[in-house]
């Protein structure tokens, strides 16, 4: 796995939609929800009529920590939902997901930390549960 200043990256030896359908289910058995989900490839050719690889933004939210942090922070729903990636590039599957403690660091505020590092945690098992 590929860490960012924002974000983690790892290739899987999946297909692109097998690699979506994991994740969601990875993150689901940890507690997230989808609330977004932006095929970008498609709305780029709708748009645009530009071509692209397989390009797929999926908005998940942790329903108990979206709460705590948003207790601690009203407008903390600026940085909401925690946006994963799953894109093709070059025929190789990668699954990016944001570094949640990002918005503890941009909003600094008493308690964020704590959630960000739980999200954090539930994000890397779901990750690592990922051939």
């Amino acid at each position: 796995m590929e860490t960012t200043n924002y974000g983690f990256t790892k290739t899987v030896a999946l297909p692109f939609a097998e690699a979506v359908a994991k994740v969601k289910e990875v993150l689901a058995l940890e507690g997230f929800g989808q609330l977004t989900e932006i095929d970008v490839q498609a709305k780029l050719k709708e748009k645009l009529g530009a071509d692209m690889e397989p390009y797929m933004i999926l908005g998940m939210c942790h329903p108990a920590l979206a709460h705590q942090a948003l207790l601690i922070e009203t407008e903390i729903g600026l940085l909401l939902p925690c946006n994963v990636i799953v894109y093709e590039k070059g025929g190789i599957v990668h699954i990016a997901v944001q570094k949640p403690n990002l918005m503890a660091q941009v909003v600094q505020k008493k308690g964020l930390e704590a959630v960000a590092e739980e999200a954090e945690k539930h994000i890397l098992s779901a990750l690592d549960s990922i051939a």
